[in-house]
């Protein structure tokens, strides 16, 4: 593997070594078929705002059938991509480059862990970084995901083309990612029980993540929870408006200011209905970020202390195009809940009113949305499947030389 340019490979090669180390190249061996169809759902979060040096985007994967594959590999078609201008690359950890003088095909195995199973969904995370020296107008490249299983039954749904853009424009960029729930959550303990698996009637807590990736403050936010059937909220949520069934719920605080490069992490407390069948995967849980504003991060308004008593002088409807976030594609994120067989309740299983104690662990949103922001520089705090992992913003690994 060559790069033809040497800062842009040393800004790569930060993104891809943040996962551990390259790999040689092989073939995945056969095992035997099980009934599954994996679909390869979306490519998003493709699209860069003018002033960052990289961004990260997601494969989104889901398990169709009834069956867990033994393996999993993403690859991605790289070579219509100028990398004098741009490095897009998926990474898993073990991920594989090929090419001559440039990457043409990248490959990378998904852990055994991560595989979604019955119903499930995975995010692949996917590095797109450019060379501030080399673009100076806004360029774009098709690039061709696929993915590929030898326990796959449908192949038809295993591919996706996306155009990876960096744009002139400066804006808000949020991303959403929310791990499936698996893991049950005792409320009185205030901690998670890994090894212990979701039964009817039991707690558990969704894990979510709203990060700024792009250049400017996104002014006040509005969050939209959405739970499976057979699944409501645990707890009272403060700024905002639950849907009578407690499956849904709108919050907003729009005093808040969502800097770029900040992450927001999100523990919501859940209860799975006692009545619920066991074993299933529930699906259709969701959550979905939006910006209700921005601000140039020079503005006198900006770094301010989150205050509602401004809000009104300072927001800007998100129907305004001027404000629209610029990559919109990754401002959603799909869950499903995993229970498992069995009697619940031991978890710390709650009543259908949502009266829990308010111990422990806190939803995000209880005293107010702001507080739950975790400032930390270029460090993003991230969620993956079934681990969270700390990551470093690919822009902020410059070179020496």
């Amino acid at each position: 593997m060559i790069f033809r340019n040497r800062s842009l490979a040393r800004l790569g090669a930060a993104a891809l070594l943040a996962s551990g180390v390259f790999t040689a190249m092989g073939t995945p061996a056969h095992a035997t078929s099980t009934e599954t169809d994996l679909a390869l759902q979306a490519v998003v979060g493709m699209k860069t705002t003018a002033n960052v040096e990289g961004k990260f985007g997601w494969v989104k994967i889901s398990n169709k059938g009834t069956g867990t594959p033994t393996e999993l590999v993403v690859k991605a078609d790289v070579s219509k991509v100028d990398f004098d201008k741009a490095l897009i690359t998926p990474f898993t950890g073990d991920c594989t480059l090929e090419g001559d003088d440039r990457p043409e095909l990248v490959t990378c195995k998904v852990a055994k862990e991560d595989i979604p199973g019955p119903g499930e969904t995975a995010e692949v995370l996917v590095f797109v970084v450019k060379n501030p020296d080399a673009v100076k107008e806004a360029y774009s490249a098709p690039v061709t995901f696929s993915i590929e299983s030898p326990d796959d039954t449908d192949k038809s749904n295993n591919s996706a083309k996306a155009n990876v853009e960096i744009t002139t424009d400066s804006g808000v960029d949020l991303g959403v990612v929310v791990e499936d729930v698996k893991t049950r959550f005792d409320l009185d303990a205030g901690a998670e029980q890994p090894a212990a698996p979701v039964r009817p009637g039991d707690t558990a807590v969704v894990l979510g993540e709203v990060i700024n990736q792009g250049d400017m403050i996104g002014q006040g936010i509005r969050l939209t929870f959405q739970l499976p059937k057979g699944v409501t909220f645990a707890l009272p949520m403060e700024a905002c408006t639950v849907s009578a069934d407690k499956r849904s719920a709108v919050c907003e605080d729009k005093a808040f200011q969502f800097e770029p490069r900040m992450g927001m992490f999100l523990e919501m407390p859940v209860v799975v209905d006692k009545g619920v069948k066991a074993p299933s995967t529930l699906p259709g849980g969701s959550l979905e970020a939006e910006a209700l504003g921005s601000l140039p991060v020079d503005s006198p308004l900006a770094r301010k202390t989150s205050r509602t008593t401004i809000g009104k002088a300072v927001v800007v409807g998100a129907d305004d195009p001027r404000f629209a976030d610029l990559d919109p594609t990754d401002n959603k994120d799909d869950y499903a809940v995993v229970v498992a067989a069995g009697t619940g309740g031991e978890g710390g299983g709650g009543d259908d009113d949502g009266g829990l104690p308010v111990t422990g662990a806190q939803t995000t949103l209880i005293g107010g949305i702001g507080g739950a922001v975790l400032v930390a520089g270029a460090v993003m705090f991230m969620v993956a499947r079934r681990r969270r992992v700390v990551l470093v913003t690919p822009g902020d690994e410059r070179p020496t030389a």
